[in-house]
């Protein structure tokens, strides 16, 4: 049902976990797909190669995404590449350990650098473009960690309730351009991020006590409702909060 073909789709931090299942996602409904990535190159090249198997075009640009001037050229070579951007998923993000009187301001800014300010920095660049083009849609990737707060991640926690906030703003901002503005919040998710928390199995065994379902999301588990608010399924759809934690936080 959902039938993305040929639109352009831009994801930030597509190398690996949730971004690469999205990208892969999307070129399996039809899409084109750039990716943006600050580690790996073998990563980005795996992700961009399947895109291209799947039929479609793909291409990584490697880059600081909270760098203006980065961002901006980014922005401008995809377009360039690919002709137009239907689609912009704010995925890149870190999440980092930090007591709140240990934590090294440096820790704190790079936080909201990467989770916080590139996101700004990709609408900022974005949305003239969809705009020209009479439309668009952008997904954010928050949390819940942004609505209830989460001890000894608080710069983390920060970042989403702005990026949730930043979404609300959008969506009626540019809801007369034809551009809706959606956020994704997880909760756990069982990608390379929180690899190093879930491998202890008393404390994995504790996280699943907590979550109604029993089980934590895989990155496709999260893919799957980016791609359902960039589609027309969702076409009335906007500044909504789409939670997918298995039920662990029920904040609707």
């Amino acid at each position: 049902m959902i039938d993305l073909t040929d639109k352009v789709v831009l994801i930030t931090g597509g190398s690996r976990g949730i971004g690469a299942a999205t990208a892969i996602m999307f070129a399996k409904a039809g899409a084109h797909v750039a990716i943006t990535y600050q580690g790996s190159d073998a990563k980005a090249v795996e992700v961009v190669t399947q895109i291209k198997k799947l039929g479609r075009k793909g291409a990584a640009f490697k880059g600081d995404n909270s760098k203006s001037e980065i961002v901006r050229n980014i922005v401008h070579d995809v377009q360039k590449e690919f002709g137009r951007i239907d689609v912009l998923v704010n995925n890149a993000g870190i999440w980092t350990y930090g007591e709140i009187d240990t934590m090294k301001e440096s820790v704190w800014d790079r936080t909201m650098e990467i989770n916080l300010k590139s996101t700004f920095l990709f609408c900022h660049y974005t949305v003239p473009i969809m705009k020209k083009q009479s439309g668009g849609s952008i997904i954010n990737i928050s949390s819940t960690a942004g609505q209830r707060g989460e001890a000894f991640h608080s710069h983390y926690a920060a970042t989403k309730g702005g990026v949730i906030s930043f979404t609300k703003s959008l969506a009626t901002e540019l809801g007369k351009f034809n551009i809706r503005v959606n956020s994704v919040a997880p909760g756990w998710v069982d990608t390379d991020m929180s690899a190093e928390a879930l491998e202890d199995p008393a404390y994995r065994k504790e996280v699943l006590r907590s979550i109604p379902l029993g089980k934590i999301p895989t990155a496709d588990d999260i893919a799957g409702p980016i791609l359902f608010l960039a589609s027309d399924l969702a076409g009335h759809v906007t500044g909504e909060i789409l939670n997918v934690n298995s039920g662990s936080v029920l904040v609707g």
